[in-house]
C-alpha cells in the first residue's frame, strides 16, 4: 500500500490465500457444537470456464487428480454447468472425513491456480445441514480470501435466512477469516455440494 492509499484511508483486499480453506474443519466442530450443523460431506469449487485446450487440459488434471480414489470406494468428481454459465466441481466425501473433502478442494484450487487459472476461480463451498434439515454452506471467496456463511431457506424459493448467516458469522468468526462486506456474501442458489 502507498503512501496516499493510506492518507486517503484506502484499505487492499485480502489476498487468495488457499491456506484458509484448512480451517473449515476447526469451524465445523464450531458449528456442530453452536448450533448441531453436520458437513454433508459435499464440497465443490466455482469457476469461469475458458474456452482452449490449455484450459481443457488442466481441468481433466484436476479430475483425475480427484477420481484417484474411484477404485478404493471414493466417490468420482462431478462436473456441472449453473444458469449462469459458471462451471462446477463437486467432490464427495464421507460426512465425517471433512479433512479429506477440504483437501480436494484445495488442490482443485491450487491446480487452476498454479497453472495461470487463478483469476478464473470464483468460489468454493463445503455444505451443512442440521436436525431440522436446514441448509447451510460456508463459501470460500477466493479473491477475497474470505469465508461467508450462506443459509438458503428451505423450501422457500430463492430467499435466505440472514439471521441464520449472521448466527453463524459470529459463531465461526474465531475458526474462519470472515468477509466483512456483506454486500460481497453472494447468493449460491442451486450450488452443487449445498
Amino acid at each position: 500500500m502507498g503512501f496516499l492509499d493510506a492518507l486517503l484511508g484506502r484499505r487492499r483486499a485480502a489476498r487468495p490465500d488457499l491456506d484458509q480453506l484448512f480451517g473449515l474443519p476447526s469451524a465445523a466442530v464450531t458449528l456442530q457444537a453452536a448450533a448441531g450443523f453436520l458437513p454433508t460431506g459435499a464440497g465443490s469449487v466455482c469457476f469461469a470456464a475458458v474456452e482452449g485446450g490449455a484450459f481443457a487440459q488442466v481441468q481433466q488434471q484436476v479430475r483425475e487428480l480427484l477420481d484417484a480414489d474411484t477404485a478404493q470406494g471414493g466417490a468420482p468428481v462431478e462436473a456441472s454447468r449453473d444458469s449462469y454459465g459458471y462451471s462446477w466441481l463437486l467432490a464427495r466425501h464421507s460426512p465425517d472425513d471433512l479433512p479429506s473433502l477440504v483437501n480436494d478442494l484445495h488442490a482443485v484450487n491450487s491446480e487452476l491456480e498454479a497453472n495461470g487459472f487463478g483469476p478464473q476461480l470464483l468460489c468454493s463451498l463445503v455444505g451443512f445441514r442440521d436436525a431440522e434439515g436446514r441448509a447451510l454452506a460456508l463459501v470460500y471467496l477466493f479473491k477475497r480470501g474470505t469465508f461467508y456463511p450462506f443459509a438458503p431457506v428451505q423450501g422457500g424459493g430463492e430467499k435466505r435466512d440472514s439471521a441464520l448467516e449472521l448466527q453463524v458469522k459470529a459463531m465461526i468468526g474465531d475458526d474462519l477469516r470472515i468477509e466483512p462486506d456483506l454486500s460481497r456474501w453472494f447468493p449460491v442458489w442451486g450450488a452443487p455440494g449445498l
